[in-house]
């Protein structure tokens, strides 16, 4: 299933941090999990976006709510894990991209594929991803 086409908003990357720690506040306040702002400690959003999804999928203002925050934290992590920055993706997202290491990653579609379940796909694993394709490539040493 994928995301319906939505018009674009374009959001300032300053917006998009504020969403991201708003996204880590919901998180330690309502499924007491700490986000840390790494890399490897986006496994504690995998988790949460589990649990989330356990009993049922979400609904659309749900599914839209989690999209935006999960998107921007874990956009947020690859920006500051590996100096990125925040870019227009173009056709290839409803979200924003993020521009690093020689790359660009697609944050808000990795979160909308976590959000509903698909198999094998991770927010820790994607981002992580990311450097492995950079060094791959010779991107980055």
């Amino acid at each position: 299933m994928e995301r319906e086409p939505q018009q674009k908003e374009e959001v300032p990357a300053i917006d998009l941090a504020f969403i991201a720690e708003q996204c880590a506040a919901l998180v330690a306040d309502n499924h007491g999990r700490q986000l840390d702002w790494s890399i490897a400690g986006l496994a504690e959003l995998d988790a949460v976006c589990a649990e989330l999804i356990a009993d049922s999928p979400l609904d659309d203002p749900r599914m839209g709510l989690w999209w935006r925050l999960v998107g921007a934290y874990t956009g947020e992590v690859m920006v500051r894990s590996y100096g990125g920055e925040w870019a227009d993706a173009g056709d290839h997202s409803d979200g924003p991209a993020v521009r690093a290491l020689g790359l660009t990653a697609f944050p808000f579609n990795t979160a909308h594929r976590v959000l509903l379940g698909e198999e094998g796909k991770s927010l820790r694993s994607s981002a992580s991803a990311l450097a492995a394709i950079a060094r791959d490539r010779g991107l980055v040493g």
